[in-house]
């Protein structure tokens, strides 16, 4: 039996999924990104990335969210890793062969001051 989540991570997936779905077209943002603005780290955001529904998969702008230093990540699923730079190629994002994005300008910061936030308590 799964072990129920706690109302830390309910809250910091909700707000995940809710940074991600901001990234606009041609843009994209890295879980370090998103990670500072949370106060949370990058690998939580990874997690949570990693795990969609297939419902927030199709909803979300997912491909918009790479790894640190602007790259698609080496780890991904290779048909995934395909997707992922289709979608950016088609917004307009140039990647290379290692699946560096060459578009610095085109990095999208989460608006809005870092949340000095403890996720674990009430908001």
């Amino acid at each position: 039996m799964a072990r129920p989540q706690s109302t830390a991570f309910t809250r910091i997936r909700a707000e995940v999924v809710r940074l991600v779905g901001t990234i606009p077209k041609g843009k994209f943002s890295t879980y370090g990104a998103i990670g500072v603005h949370m106060n949370v780290q990058p690998r939580h955001v990874a997690f949570i990335m990693a795990r969609l529904t297939p419902e927030e998969s199709r909803r979300l702008p997912w491909h918009r969210v790479v790894g640190a230093e602007a790259r698609i990540s080496p780890n991904m699923d290779a048909s995934l890793a395909r997707t992922q730079r289709r979608r950016l190629t088609a917004e307009g994002l140039k990647i290379d062969a290692k699946g560096f994005i060459q578009n610095d300008e085109a990095h999208f910061h989460p608006m809005g001051p870092r949340r000095a936030v403890r996720w674990d308590q009430a908001a």
